[in-house]
């Protein structure tokens, strides 16, 4: 196959043909009889929630993966997988974002409805989910059930739909409505929460699906997990900044995490600078859906320097990731690492 070094978008041409082809798959997947009815429904489904996103995490396989493999060129064999293992992150992120938008009670997902404000959808989306996330096995099945990686796959996929629901939990339950208490709020359960939450499906996933095509031990790659844990955090405290300091046009999003009373390291950052008074108007304006309260809260990050924390932060955590990218005995994994690093820092949107 011709080297998918060349342009970005040929690669995202490639992925989205993987995708037809799945679903195709899927759409005619022997172990259920198929209705028009049914297969339109899963159908229109799959397209309206698998691949709509950025598409980040899918194409970091195939990356990660010709990375791996030192510049030789993939063949189209290898394209493909690389692209299946790819597509099936996406669809877990489907399912997890279907879910987590009821639990949540959102409005709009990626500048579109939600699935379940969708009209005639409701509450099946609970069952859509499920099948989103039960569409994973059958394609590890399908496609790499005679790999001696395959029970590793569904270890890994396993192992970290788990840690993810477990991360979704502990955030679920410091925010439970009715017991909003900002001093439950530190930065170990900021940490805790993302880590779980964001940075193993996020950034470890991806690359633990090159490292197991390409015929590596995960267990002999345990620096790998720790790098890459500690960037997806870097990259959530980057979300957490741009929520409330992006620019809207860039981001792509008007950001509410004031309003939701998440725990944001903004908040969390605050309440370990802020002196008592400053205390005072966290606590009495921070969760609130009005305006007022919610420039309070900007005017208060702006008295005590949240911005230039946060540069801090930034510039510490890219020297602390790069020593330990460098510390590791492989080029090639360090290349990969490099390469994930190179993505998001100093990101804008």
């Amino acid at each position: 196959m011709a080297n998918l070094n060349g342009a970005a978008s040929d690669l995202r041409k490639t992925f989205l043909g993987v995708y037809s082809t799945l679903k195709s798959e899927l759409l005619n997947d022997p172990a259920f009889e198929w209705t028009d009815g049914s297969r339109q429904w899963v159908e229109r489904m799959l397209d309206y929630n698998v691949p709509g996103g950025k598409l980040n995490r899918g194409l970091s396989v195939i990356d990660s993966y010709q990375l791996l493999k030192e510049g030789k060129d993939l063949t189209d064999d290898e394209v493909f997988l690389a692209s299946a293992l790819g597509w099936c992150i996406e669809w877990l992120q489907a399912y997890f974002l279907v879910l987590d938008d009821i639990m949540d009670n959102s409005h709009t997902r990626r500048g579109q409805p939600c699935w379940f404000k969708v009209p005639k959808v409701g509450m099946i989306a609970i069952n859509d989910g499920i099948i989103l996330r039960n569409h994973i096995p059958r394609i590890l099945k399908k496609h790499f059930r005679s790999k001696p990686y395959y029970v590793d796959l569904l270890d890994l996929f396993n192992e970290v739909e788990f840690q993810t629901a477990s991360g979704q939990m502990i955030d679920l339950i410091t925010t439970i409505e009715g017991e909003k208490d900002l001093s439950k709020y530190s930065l170990p359960l900021h940490r805790r929460i993302v880590q779980y939450k964001t940075a193993y499906y996020s950034f470890y996933l991806p690359v633990a699906c090159a490292l197991l095509m390409a015929g590596e031990n995960l267990e002999n790659h345990p620096t790998v997990k720790d790098v890459l844990i500690d960037m997806g955090i870097y990259f959530q405290v980057q979300d957490d900044y741009l929520d409330c300091f992006g620019e809207p046009e860039k981001i792509g999003k008007i950001g509410t995490d004031i309003e939701d009373f998440k725990c944001s390291w903004l908040v969390v950052k605050a309440l370990e600078l802020c002196n008592e008074e400053q205390k005072k108007t966290l606590f009495e304006h921070y969760g609130k859906e009005n305006p007022a309260d919610v420039a309070k809260i900007k005017a208060l990050y702006n008295d005590i320097n949240l911005q230039g924390m946060f540069a801090d932060f930034e510039s510490k955590s890219y020297e602390k990731i790069t020593s330990s990218i460098e510390a590791h005995p492989s080029k090639s994994v360090q290349a990969v690492l490099k390469s994930f690093l190179g993505k998001i820092y100093k990101r804008q949107k």
